[in-house]
């Protein structure tokens, strides 16, 4: 059983670090802020914001952003003292082998799939959403939604068949991962630059459209009306995690699939080129930008459109709905922001599929995956097969599943990675008191601790079918683990030398 909690020496990590025949470094801090605005600002901010409130929490979902935020602060500091001390691709996944042993990385990195892959097939549904919606809605509803999902349209119930617009631009990207990491991060500038502009112009111009109304009552109220959907069912706001202070902490676990990016700049430690000093700075810059748009975002959109039509007319691209409904003389901003909203999301996609493909590069690196995960191309540098096994999973769930499972699932999987990466930082304080750490994270253990109980609290408030299959996803990955990684891991090899 001992040999389940091997952990990995820090002088190997150290010395994988320095490898120069492997990943290049070519990102500076500023390239590290940007991926993680880049990751951050997307699906979580035009979409899920929209259900949070229609769902939960009302026009509180800004407490719902500033709980999640809380929550995000306290793992990010965590994630901040590990980035600096151990600068090597694999994010959590690395940090956990190095703390809890060989089994906690397996569940890790095995959750972080839920993070990455399923972050990246949610906003890829997302952007096919707000492409329909740009385009007038010509794409046919059975060829832009999965076969889970319906809707009645011109009288008749009409049920999908597959999402194509998500499939083509996860393969337009990966083909992008492909080219360079460096050309990746200029274009993820580039998108970051445009989609932070239309946020900043959406508060600045939608602030004096706010109705006082729509704020009144801040919360769902218990007695709230039941609501007829689109596809004929009904929606209750009776049950305790749809209304009121429990509704605002539902609503937190819903929007906090909107902080999953800062997390994501951590993979890239490798790359990076001076990470023990720009690691840091990237992961908590990024977090404290996104989040002050966040709040001041939700406040906007809540107030200029009812928080009950985000489940019914303005279901989906909810702020465009918001625009072109109630602030007249700005339907051209509408337009703008279904641009704008796509270049965002491409940016999201892209940087969750670059954090998943370099997870999968260390898990192969250490023998728990097939080696074909860590091929490196020969004129590119990056991992290049990785990426496309990685098109194929993330294509499947795009394609087939609704965006709302797949974002609360990606909710899980990084409320799990936050638990484990505070943990470990209480763990590395008493292995490992005396290791040179660039950047400390404050309060200890008060913050690693109000961190695991923050995203504790997250992960219980989600619903009974969430949680469900993620516990069914951590038994295919344990039975993965025992039936693969434990005969290929090359660390375990070593040990019985």
């Amino acid at each position: 059983m001992s040999k389940l909690f091997l952990r990995k020496p820090i002088h190997l990590l150290h010395s994988e670090a320095g490898e120069g025949s492997q990943l290049k470094r070519t990102l500076g801090v500023w390239n590290l802020i940007a991926l993680g605005i880049g990751a951050i600002i997307g699906a979580g901010l035009f979409v899920r914001t929209a259900a949070a409130a229609g769902e939960a929490a009302g026009s509180a979902v800004t407490i719902s952003f500033l709980i999640a935020a809380i929550g995000c602060a306290f793992a990010g500091l965590c994630y901040a003292e590990f980035a600096s001390m151990l600068p090597i691709a694999g994010s959590a996944y690395t940090y956990a082998y190095a703390t809890m042993g060989e089994l906690f990385a397996w569940i890790i990195g095995w959750a972080l799939i839920l993070e990455y892959a399923l972050g990246a097939a949610t906003v890829s549904i997302a952007w096919s959403e707000y492409l329909n919606n740009l385009l007038g809605g010509k794409i046919p509803y059975e060829w832009c939604h999965s076969p889970f999902e319906s809707a009645t349209i011109n009288g008749q119930l009409v049920h999908g068949i597959i999402n194509l617009p998500a499939l083509v631009i996860l393969g337009a990207l990966t083909l992008l991962l492909i080219r360079g990491t460096s050309e990746s991060a200029f274009v993820n500038a580039l998108m970051v630059i445009v989609k932070v502009a239309i946020v900043l112009g959406f508060i600045f111009i939608g602030w004096k459209f706010i109705n006082p109304e729509n704020h009144t009552p801040y919360m769902i109220p218990e007695g709230a009306e039941p609501l007829k959907l689109p596809n004929g069912k009904e929606y209750s706001y009776a049950p305790a995690f749809h209304h009121g202070w429990l509704g605002v902490l539902r609503g937190a676990a819903i929007v906090f699939f909107a902080f999953i990016g800062f997390d994501a700049v951590s993979t890239a430690a490798q790359e990076a080129k001076n990470p023990k000093r720009d690691m840091p700075i990237g992961i908590l810059v990024s977090l404290v930008i996104c989040t002050i748009l966040y709040v001041l975002f939700a406040h906007v959109l809540t107030g200029v459109a009812p928080y009950r039509e985000f489940m019914t007319a303005g279901k989906e691209a909810s702020v465009t709905y918001a625009v072109k409904q109630y602030m007249t003389g700005y339907a051209w901003l509408g337009d703008s922001i279904n641009v704008a909203i796509l270049a965002g999301f491409s940016s999201v996609i892209l940087v969750m599929l670059m954090g998943q493909s370099r997870v999968f590069f260390s898990m192969s690196k250490d023998g728990l995956l097939p080696g074909a995960f860590s091929e490196v191309h020969p004129k590119y540098h990056t991992p290049y097969k990785s990426n496309l096994i990685l098109l194929l999973f993330v294509g499947l769930f795009a394609a087939f599943v609704p965006g709302s499972l797949a974002g609360d699932l990606t909710s899980v999987g990084t409320l799990f990675a936050f638990v484990l990466v505070s943990a470990g930082v209480l763990i590395m304080r008493k292995t490992e008191p005396d290791l040179h750490r660039p950047f400390k994270t404050p309060l200890v253990p008060l913050v690693p601790i109000l961190g695991i109980l923050v995203c504790m609290v997250m992960i219980f408030s989600l619903d009974y079918f969430t949680l469900s299959t993620a516990a069914v996803w951590l038994l295919i990955g344990l039975l993965v683990y025992f039936g693969y990684s434990v005969r290929h891991s090359r660390l375990r090899a070593h040990h019985l030398k």
